[in-house]
């Protein structure tokens, strides 16, 4: 194999592929990436084997050929040579190594068998959509910051993606949870979704989506099954396993009766539990909300930091009542709302609250109360 590729292409399709490389893995070819040449262009493919990407770029390609080299490697040396540069890269697959060069720059990388690589087959895909990237951008933005870090629970640690639909019209909509916390969020449901099933990607999966997201600005091709799903961007392709478990059923912890609603500069409210939480205990994060006629008062106490006490204004016209929630939580939500106000749904001190933006209902946040 023989070509010679622009550094800048090299780089940006090389950071796509390398950070599915597990830094930590006991199979050594699962730490290099496959380059393969022909026809005037290069593809790049790495996989932990449960995540497979693939990205194909221009290249002036002498020889075609296949091989495989350290992927972190590869991206660092990549990564530290000067912008505008060229790259050749050269084997003849014989000795099991890949000279590359730039300028003065020369280096020697021991490669695997390409025959050893492993790949997700991502066949047998029936049900397809285009979505856009701004949908898909609002699907995971709005939801992955409540997907569950808890191991033992595997089946919380994705978004669970899913048609349903919501006063008479269909939606896609995606969910996570971390028990704590509920995060949903709706957007059109695009044709040729209404039969999928409901699958839960993988907290991974979701990372590395959102990294290729913001270099597109056209629809994107997914296909799924029960088991896998593929992404297919401008230049690349990422097929990932879906988690193997049953989400659990969601609605039923969005409460239906919170009777007591209020509405409050999403701003002020985020700078206020914001400041106030400097003082909350570490370890819980706890702040009081304390509502009365049209003000809220935010508290939080420690016996090594001391108290503080903030008061915001809100539309609120009800009976007293006092909550307390993870401060850390509450700001989590502020900063997915963007529009001016929130509205929070309450019911009393011990029940699960919804948040949402005041014009926006395809969102909606439920949060779990805390003793403070």
């Amino acid at each position: 194999m023989k070509l010679t590729i622009e550094r800048a292409a090299l780089l940006r399709s090389l950071g796509h592929v390398q950070s599915v490389v597990e830094r930590r893995t006991t199979i050594p070819i699962l730490s290099n990436v496959k380059l393969e040449a022909a026809d005037g262009r290069l593809s790049l493919s790495a996989t932990d084997m449960d995540l497979d990407i693939v990205g194909s770029i221009e290249a002036e390609v002498a020889n075609p050929g296949a091989l495989t080299a350290p992927a972190l490697t590869l991206y660092e040396i990549i990564r530290r040579l000067p912008d505008g540069s060229q790259v050749e890269i050269d084997s003849d697959g014989m000795d099991g190594q890949l000279a590359l060069r730039s300028g003065r720059s020369n280096f020697t990388l021991a490669c695997l068998p390409v025959e050893d690589f492993p790949a997700i087959d991502g066949a047998n895909l029936p049900h397809a959509f285009k979505l856009s990237a701004g949908d898909l951008r609002v699907l995971i933005d709005r939801t992955r910051f409540a997907i569950s870090t808890e191991e033992t629970r595997y089946y919380l640690n994705g978004i669970y993606l899913h048609p349903a639909e919501r006063d008479g019209v269909d939606v896609m909509r995606a969910v996570a949870t971390d028990g704590h916390r509920l995060a949903s969020a709706e957007v059109p449901l695009p044709d040729g979704a209404a039969g999928m099933p409901g699958v839960i990607v993988p907290r991974k999966t979701v990372t590395e989506i959102r990294k290729l997201i913001d270099e597109t600005g056209d629809e994107i091709d997914i296909a799924l099954s029960d088991t896998k799903i593929r992404f297919a961007f401008d230049d690349a392709v990422m097929t990932s396993k879906l988690i193997d478990g049953t989400f659990p059923e969601y609605e039923r912890v969005i409460p239906s009766n919170n009777d007591k609603e209020l509405e409050v500069d999403r701003k002020a409210f985020a700078g206020a539990v914001g400041r106030v939480s400097a003082i909350s205990n570490e370890k819980s994060r706890a702040i009081k909300l304390e509502l009365k006629n049209d003000v809220m008062i935010l508290s939080a106490s420690s016996p090594d930091s001391g108290s503080a006490i903030e008061e915001v204004e809100v539309n609120y016209q009800g009976e007293g009542l006092e909550i307390g929630f993870n401060s850390r939580y509450l700001l989590d939500i502020t900063q997915q709302i963007e529009g001016d106000n929130a509205r929070l749904s309450l019911a009393d001190g011990a029940s699960p609250t919804i948040v949402r933006e005041v014009d926006d209902e395809s969102t909606l946040y439920v949060l779990m109360p805390m003793r403070v």
